[in-house]
């Protein structure tokens, strides 16, 4: 008899990604001790999600070859925060990953304590993985916080990559392919049942039912809200709408790289009337690289800020300089769009 259909479904979506992470290993090589084999990481905050990730990724990782370990983020924003980190290593150290470690952060307040927490979080979730040697951090996102994620781009009016949702892989620079999320297309009630079925422990975040969070509201209020004015399949829709605004998000992206060196004087400035030829998307895309290029954090650039450099070129009256996150501005002068930090 094998195992229940929720932690075959979750055991599947963890193999499926460990052979995706051999398959780059063997692609592009990364530097290990001789002899070690490759390490990968599950950031887990004791929660259904990441608890049953981790239980998949003990049980798959060995079959492959791969040592499996884990990382719990402490942001200290409750009360014995430190208490439920150690709690977590315990249950970690029980499925008998290794190695195990707590990471204790200070969060800021930049871009509202969401955003904030997030920022620490990743931020000691790549200083851990570094440390360690770790070729990936496998994360736990599921369908419906995909299905979250869309309809707060939405609500933010970011354009169509905000609609593309989480990625699949992602990392930041020098780290392409170092986050995984494999239950993108698992709901949260599999990884949920998995954790029942198999006697996991696990942690219920008061964060995550607390109305003054965006995305618990949204959540608790604004999802049941849509399927009963709609119908069930609202999740699986939206998550759907993620993919395909992906792809056409990364076509786009695509077209814009190749398009920039050709709106570029001899000096390497933009130049205005050549930026102007370009489809509106593409354009975009090209101002937009080019802002952060000059050191605008992308977490904190919006659709509406790009617009207000766009009229720059399209609906130029002779305005001044046009102030960016990250103390960078955009002005036109003499034909060229100069970006910089002030």
């Amino acid at each position: 008899m094998g195992p229940h259909p929720a932690v075959a479904a979750i055991r599947l979506a963890v193999r499926r990604v460990l052979h995706d992470v051999l398959t780059d290993l063997t692609d592009i090589p990364r530097p290990r001790a001789a002899g070690t084999q490759p390490l990968v990481l599950v950031a887990c905050s004791g929660g259904a999600d990441s608890m049953a990730l981790a239980s998949a990724l003990a049980f798959e990782a060995p079959k492959l070859g791969i040592r499996a370990g884990g990382i719990t983020v402490d942001h200290g924003l409750q009360v014995g925060s430190d208490l439920r980190a150690a709690e977590v290593v315990t249950r970690m150290t029980a499925l008998r990953l290794d190695p195990v470690e707590s990471v204790a952060v200070r969060v800021g307040r930049e871009g509202g304590p969401e955003a904030a927490a997030r920022d620490a979080r990743y931020a000691a979730l790549d200083e851990a993985a570094d440390r360690l040697g770790a070729c990936a951090v496998l994360l736990g996102h599921t369908r419906d916080d995909q299905a979250e994620t869309v309809l707060l781009g939405l609500a933010r009016g970011s354009g169509i990559r905000s609609l593309s949702g989480m990625a699949e892989v992602s990392g930041g620079p020098g780290r392409t392919n170092r986050y995984r999320r494999p239950f993108l297309q698992v709901d949260r009630q599999t990884a949920r049942k998995a954790c029942m079925v198999q006697s996991l422990p696990v942690w219920d975040d008061p964060h995550n039912i607390d109305p003054a969070y965006t995305r618990s509201r949204l959540r608790h209020e604004g999802l049941p809200a849509l399927e009963k004015a709609l119908g069930k399949g609202v999740v699986e829709a939206l998550a759907r709408t993620a993919q395909l605004s992906r792809d056409d998000a990364d076509a786009l992206d695509s077209w814009a790289a190749d398009a920039e060196a050709g709106v570029r004087d001899a000096d390497g400035r933009l130049e205005c009337a050549k930026l102007y030829a370009l489809p509106p998307a593409v354009r975009r895309r090209v101002l937009r690289r080019a802002v952060v290029a000059a050191g605008s954090p992308a977490g904190s650039l919006f659709a509406r800020h790009i617009e207000e450099v766009d009229r720059l070129i399209t609906g130029w009256r002779g305005q001044g300089a046009i102030n960016l996150p990250g103390r960078v501005e955009a002005q036109r002068q003499g034909g060229r769009l100069v970006i910089r930090q002030g």
